[in-house]
């Protein structure tokens, strides 16, 4: 797994806190499917190491020592941030259909729908528990009430972008205010509230926090709208998807849901014949990638996307953060909108 040096220097001792959330408790089953969606372990209960990125989870700690804090503060909230993630990938796997994750089976597909849905209810309850540990750490209640709003408040955004985003499968009238604000929830929210968190965790005051929040949520957009880009245009060497592969999926991301309101009036009602087939083959994609090249529509993502990017990495360098850690915290974040994979 290619990461940042700075993301993946807290690899270690977030696994290691996070290990220590989940319970070997009964029902058994409940946190096998949770070790297992975490890729801690096979289905079989073997050991295994198929772990995610870790990215919103990295950048709250990176956060708390660019605002000043210690980052063994800040592994409650970093923990939390994980957890919700990965409570909603393992229902959104549900909802996509995915029958694989990190080339495993995912949950769903083992246990089935049912019990997988308890599995990421789980996650979240312990996302929810894990906040509650900034006490332990010393930090005021207050602030630790703070957080705790702040990681359920995100999180009900993020639920709310999902919801759009599951709504716009069956429409081919997405307006382009509308994806991004759907992107802004569903990606934006999580990235917003690992910036807060690592700012609360270091002590930062709320105007800090505040802007901190605002620059987490533009690079999470931006961070969505470099995803949308490589479903589509990413190598296959490097994304481990072919060329095309959200087209197949007929996913309304940003290059399709621009090509649909402003490419030529035939090509989008050619598109719109396309994206309303049951499934595409080859020729379809093709065809697809065509129209979206003869709109010029990598040309308008990756604008929007660096025009995006500057304003949040402006706004990073107008905090007032620690020089070294605020220069690791730049570095991870023009790694992550820059990245081919």
């Amino acid at each position: 797994m290619r990461t940042a040096p700075p993301l993946a220097r807290y690899r270690r001792e977030l696994d290691e806190y996070l290990r220590s959330l989940v319970p070997d408790g009964s029902p058994q089953l409940l946190y096998q499917m949770v070790r297992y969606h975490l890729g801690w372990e096979d289905a079989e209960g073997r050991p295994d190491n198929a772990i995610g990125k870790g990215l919103r989870s990295s950048l709250c700690l990176l956060t708390c020592e660019a605002a000043g804090g210690d980052l063994r503060r800040a592994l409650p909230a970093a923990a939390a941030v994980e957890l919700v993630h990965n409570f909603s990938l393992v229902h959104d796997d549900i909802q996509d259909r995915d029958a694989e994750r990190h080339h495993r089976p995912t949950v769903w597909r083992v246990w089935g729908e049912a019990q997988a849905i308890n599995a990421g209810d789980a996650v979240l309850a312990l996302a929810r528990l894990a906040i509650l540990k900034l006490a332990d750490e010393g930090l005021p209640p207050q602030t630790v009430a703070s957080a705790a709003r702040v990681l359920d408040e995100r999180t009900l955004e993020m639920v709310e972008g999902q919801t759009l985003d599951v709504s716009f499968e069956d429409r081919l009238d997405v307006a382009l205010p509308d994806y991004i604000e759907m992107i802004e929830k569903k990606t934006g929210a999580l990235f917003d509230c690992a910036f807060r968190l690592g700012g609360l965790s270091a002590g930062a005051d709320g105007p800090l926090v505040e802007r901190l929040g605002r620059t987490g949520r533009t690079l999470g957009t931006v961070f969505q709208i470099r995803d949308d880009m490589l479903g589509i245009w990413g190598e296959e060497a490097d994304t481990g998807k072919p060329i095309g592969a959200d087209i197949r999926r007929r996913k309304k991301s940003l290059p399709i849901v621009y090509a649909l309101t402003e490419a030529r009036s035939g090509a989008r009602d050619e598109l719109r014949v396309l994206y309303g087939k049951a499934a595409l083959d080859d020729e379809d994609v093709g065809r697809v990638l065509r129209i979206l090249e003869d709109a010029g529509v990598q040309r308008y993502c990756a604008a929007i996307a660096a025009r995006k990017k500057n304003a949040a990495l402006r706004e990073l360098g107008q905090l007032e953060l620690k020089p070294r850690a605020a220069a690791e915290l730049r570095e991870a974040a023009e790694f992550l909108l820059e990245r081919e994979f």
